[in-house]
């Protein structure tokens, strides 16, 4: 298997949004434009498609999206308390927002922003106007794939949704621009996106052969399979079944785990084209502070000669709970651990003590070798770290803990090996090492949470998972200053989702809010 990394379609990708910025702006709103790119001229070319598929992808990247998201997913659980508790970030962690919290709307807005421009990708490559505009055959065939990437991008945004907000607006390709889009019921959504994303399987490219950061048949697999294993909280009904089917289609394809953790999150993780599905890229070339650098900059204590960029920004940490799933909050036994310590309490006694809570260097814009990854830009601390958004180590615990509740078509056996293989890794640096090895009788779903919680750390999956297992609103697990309470309380269940912004309810009366917000 081999992926490619393509710099010139990342480059293609910030140009263009910038172009797209800076036409959008004038000082005389009445002004007539007098060099507009119509539709028909974008799209008169393959790589007028192509281009304007670019703009979709830069919009992901280089908006605000993957910074609010992540604090949506850490802030809100034990992996992470703010320093600066600004932006909403200290609601989340008192799990005690409301509809008119400011923090709510950017995740929101970002989702529903990159639906409107795929929906609008989607119409002009829709099949009467590619025929319109003279294309057929092979050309028409690869504005069909450049299609199916849009709709994919759109499930993934919509899966969001369906996640954080439970029942969203549902905008389509068919209402844009025409009417207020009415709200769709969490149940109905997960059947959208389940036919949505079999539909267009067979048209995206093969797996690892697609442009890097460009999704392809894995990637709608992935999705299928994270939205299956959380199937019952989205629908009430069971998918695990389905869950082992999709994690054995890309385990079937050859993807392995890299040697190594610590290469995971590196400048130059595009090299993990074993294990990585789908990414979503940086180049410091393009300067953003909403990239991976927070992701870098942001752990409290961190120094630039370890982060590979400049000293930290004290902005998070972990809570005392964390470390204690480890057997050492340090890298001699599992080297998962990478917590930094010097300087820092274990116990997080204030929120907004920067030096209580480890934190740890998890992600560093360095290269495998340790050498510094050469500075394209004028501030020289800009992010190269790609953010895998699926990657096989998930895909392998979802098949084990999907057996684990009952799915057919997979095995304890299969599940053990795939678990013990991420643990020998963790342990060895070798995943068909035997030194972290575990025993049937250990694998329960207590410690298929525990270990999703030591591999996956602050790549905003925590909360989804600690609502499938019942216990982020629940007194079955507490952490520090959990509800705003030093030792942890139980909350209201109503926390387990985010209420539609108010600002949306006033202007689309279409849609209703969450009982008991």
């Amino acid at each position: 298997m081999k992926k490619i990394r393509q710099n010139r379609f990342l480059r293609m990708m910030f140009l263009l949004a910038l172009a797209l910025y800076f036409n959008s702006c004038t000082d005389d709103l009445e002004k007539t434009p007098e060099n507009v790119t119509t539709s028909d001229k974008q799209f008169n070319s393959v790589e007028g498609y192509k281009q304007g598929l670019v703009s979709v992808y830069s919009n992901l990247a280089y908006s605000t999206f993957l910074r609010f998201y992540w604090s949506m997913q850490e802030y809100t659980t034990d992996m992470a308390v703010s320093t600066w508790n600004d932006g909403g970030d200290g609601i989340y962690h008192e799990l005690a927002w409301s509809a008119d919290s400011p923090a709510i709307t950017n995740v929101y807005n970002a989702a529903i922003n990159m639906i409107t421009l795929c929906n609008n990708y989607i119409n002009e490559a829709s099949p009467d106007k590619v025929s319109a505009r003279g294309f057929s055959g092979s050309e028409a065939n690869q504005i069909e794939q450049f299609k199916s990437e849009a709709r994919f991008l759109r499930a993934y945004c919509f899966w969001i949704l369906m996640d954080c907000y439970g029942n969203p607006p549902f905008p389509t390709e068919e209402t844009l621009g025409t009417t207020a889009p009415s709200q769709i019921q969490r149940a109905d959504l997960f059947d959208f996106l389940e036919n949505e994303l079999t539909d267009i399987e067979s048209i995206l490219a093969d797996p690892g052969t697609n442009e890097w950061g460009r999704p392809d048949k894995a990637a709608a697999w992935a999705l299928l399979a994270r939205m299956y294993v959380n199937a019952k909280v989205y629908t009430g009904q069971e998918h695990y079944t389905e869950a082992i089917t999709y994690s054995n289609r890309i385990i079937d394809e050859g993807y392995a785990l890299e040697d190594r953790y610590e290469w995971l999150m590196l400048g130059d993780n595009n090299l993990n084209t074993n294990e990585f599905i789908w990414t979503i890229n940086y180049d410091n070339t393009n300067i953003t502070w909403y990239s991976t650098n927070f992701l870098a900059l942001g752990p409290a204590g961190v120094p630039g000669s370890i982060n590979g960029m400049s000293s930290s920004w004290q902005a998070f940490r972990f809570t005392q709970q964390v470390p204690a799933l480890f057997p050492t909050a340090d890298t001699s036994i599992d080297k998962r651990a990478m917590f930094y310590t010097n300087g820092q309490n274990l116990e997080v006694n204030s929120i907004t003590t920067s030096t209580d809570g480890y934190s740890a260097y998890k992600y560093r814009n360095k290269k495998r070798d340790g050498s510094p990854i050469e500075q394209n830009n004028n501030f020289g601390n800009i992010s190269d770290i790609d953010f895998p958004v699926f990657r096989l180590a998930e895909i392998y615990l979802i098949y084990a803990e999907s057996v684990l509740r009952g799915g057919t078509g997979g095995n304890l056996t299969l599940a053990l090996d795939y678990v013990n293989k991420i643990r020998g890794r963790a342990y060895a640096n070798d995943p068909s090492s035997t030194l972290g090895n575990i025993t049937s009788t250990q694998l329960t779903l207590d410690f298929i949470l525990d270990e999703r919680a030591r591999e996956l750390y602050w790549e905003a999956h925590r909360r989804t998972d600690l609502i499938r297992y019942n216990r982020l609103t629940t007194g079955d697990y507490l952490w520090a200053w959990k509800g705003n309470a030093e030792a942890g309380r139980a909350v209201d269940d109503k926390y387990n989702l985010f209420p539609i912004p108010t600002s949306d309810l006033l202007a689309n009366p279409n849609l209703q809010q969450i009982e008991g917000f």
